[in-house]
């Protein structure tokens, strides 16, 4: 089976990274095979996660590299070098500008801890939309994966999953529960919606 090559972008932890790799691992990203990880911190715990798994590992560090385009062509390098064809974006807190998402249309994929058009956008990320989620008193969050645009959080949505808010809830007991209920789940069924896509449409 021709199987399409992903690059996973991290910046932390690295959690969304591990329900990939636990699930990739699992035969569950069938049309899928993750190549590269990149981190966009030369520290982040992600980049221990890959190498664990056996996965080629780099790191795009803003700072160190100087510019938003110079940060961009370290991605596009990396990419290359890998052959790869499909970006997933875990965790990862960089926004890409649109030149570059132009590049990959349908090719980038996100997820986002809130039901898109709700709680997103730029500066929405991490503890903060679940801080404005609770803040606005909502009764359900949840999680959307999306095609990324040259909009934050404005491409089209693949995959969403509504998730209770429970009472007494603190912004990290959400964060949580959407990781485990609704993100873990989301981004590998979406990763291998779109590899499927891209894998048939190189055997056509």
């Amino acid at each position: 089976m021709v199987k399409t090559k992903i690059a996973v972008l991290v910046s932390g932890g690295g959690t969304n990274l591990q329900a990939l790799l636990d699930q990739e691992a699992a035969g569950k990203i069938p049309h899928g095979e993750i190549v590269l990880v990149i981190a966009s911190n030369p520290n982040a715990y992600a980049l221990e996660r890959a190498k664990k798994a056996g996965k080629a590992t780099g790191v795009a560090y803003k700072k160190e590299l100087g510019s938003q385009e110079a940060f961009e062509e370290k991605i596009r390098s990396l990419c290359k070098e890998h052959d790869v064809e499909l970006i997933i974006l875990a965790g990862f807190l960089s926004i890409l500008s649109a030149d570059f998402t132009r590049e990959w249309p349908r090719r980038i994929i996100n997820v986002h801890p809130a039901l898109i058009p709700s709680f997103c956008g730029k500066g929405m990320y991490g503890l903060k939309v679940h801080e404005a989620a609770l803040a606005k008193g909502v009764k359900v969050s949840g999680a959307t994966v999306h095609f990324v645009n040259e909009i934050p959080d404005g491409g089209e949505i693949i995959y969403q999953k509504a998730v209770e808010v429970k009472e007494g809830d603190t912004p990290e007991t959400l964060q949580r529960r959407i990781m485990e209920e609704a993100e873990w789940i989301l981004l590998p069924q979406a990763a291998e919606s779109v590899a499927k896509e891209i894998a048939e449409g190189k055997d056509e």
